[in-house]
């Protein structure tokens, strides 16, 4: 039997079998002996299926209204009557639609309620990442002061060891605040970024000047590759200030995990109309399966967590340097393999080399 799909399928079935049960009765009749009177019959059968037709038709369209009222009500967020589903269903056949109107809202629901269970679990995350940051140095913080106040600031070589410890700590207490502003500032359309055109080469050598020092007690030497002379030909347009900060951010990490007595190298690469930076380094790189969370906020790779230093870093260099990069309109992105170093690219607007602001 073939499927019934509208209500006016259903009505002539009713109807049909209807006239087939006259047909039948008015045969059994003739066969008594009173004949068959043909023309009776095919008024009568006739007759039987226009009038429960009708009528079929008329009560399943006020039951399918009556029930779907609560149904369109969900589903449009809505007061909706019984006599407006019915007059919809006149105009414009809803019950026909109404599966894939149900199918599509519940495929909604579903995106909405695994969109709120990845926002809560990230928030729990974020809240555990933001937490742990936090109580190590403010522990090392309470510790030192207790210690002091034990009688340390009576002994000048305690004392001075534990103020430049708790120094330390306050630098990374300040620190994670800053980036933490920082990347929320980016999110939320806070900050206010002042592009113009510059030299990337030069700012790239700025800040390999001021990350010399950190390199050099791991000896590591920092090349701007295509930057010797300036200005150089690599002009982009954005914040200088805020690229600044991610050039920094890229050189720091890389000589935090480079290869002691290593190298770390600054290339442009011209796109037409955009400009590729790359920082590379010959550390001993990221595993494939560790590579597309590196830019997750307070995330850390199983060579930061055994190898990094304690105290050093805050685990969100790199989710500062996507947030800055992203909000230029540009992308970051990470290749890396272990064993042979790694490189970060930012993709940023090109500029016509001694453009005016």
């Amino acid at each position: 039997m073939p499927a019934i799909k509208t209500k006016e399928g259903a009505s002539v079935c009713v109807a049909l079998l209807a006239a087939l049960l006259v047909a039948a009765a008015l045969l059994v009749v003739a066969r008594t002996g009173a004949g068959v009177r043909w023309p009776l019959f095919a008024a009568l059968t006739g007759g039987t299926f226009c009038v429960v037709l009708f009528v079929a038709l008329l009560l399943i369209r006020k039951y399918v209204a009556y029930k779907l009222g609560p149904i369109y009500s969900l589903v449009l967020s809505r007061d909706v009557h019984t006599g407006e589903v019915l007059d919809e269903l006149k105009k414009e056949r809803r019950v026909e639609r109404l599966g894939d109107e149900l199918k599509a809202w519940a495929e909604a629901e579903d995106r909405e309620l695994a969109r709120r269970e990845e926002s809560e679990r990230f928030r729990r995350s974020y809240l555990g990442s933001v937490a742990r940051e936090l109580k190590t140095p403010l522990l090392n913080l309470q510790g030192q002061i207790e210690a002091l106040r034990d009688g340390g600031l009576d002994d000048e070589l305690m004392r001075g060891e534990y103020l430049d410890r708790a120094a330390r700590n306050t630098e990374r207490l300040v620190a994670v605040a800053r980036d933490l502003d920082t990347i929320s500032r980016l999110e939320n359309g806070m900050a206010r970024l002042e592009t113009a055109p510059f030299d990337a080469g030069a700012l790239a050598r700025e800040c390999a000047r001021k990350v010399e020092a950190e390199a050099a007690v791991r000896g590591i030497r920092i090349e701007v590759c295509g930057a010797a002379t300036l200005p150089s030909p690599y002009w982009v347009r954005a914040d200088r200030r805020y690229i600044a900060l991610a050039l920094e951010n890229l050189l720091i990490n890389s000589i935090r995990f480079g290869r002691e007595g290593g190298c770390t190298r600054v290339r442009f690469r011209d796109m037409l109309d955009r400009m590729l930076i790359e920082v590379e380094d010959d550390g001993q790189g990221i595993g494939r399966e560790e590579l597309p969370r590196i830019f997750e906020r307070f995330y850390r790779t199983e060579q930061s967590r055994a190898g990094e230093p304690a105290g050093t870093g805050t685990g969100l260099g790199l989710a500062v340097v996507k947030h800055i990069v992203e909000a230029h309109g540009g992308h970051v992105a990470a290749r890396s393999e272990e064993g042979a170093g790694s490189t970060f690219s930012l993709v940023l607007e090109r500029a016509e080399p001694g453009a005016e602001r």
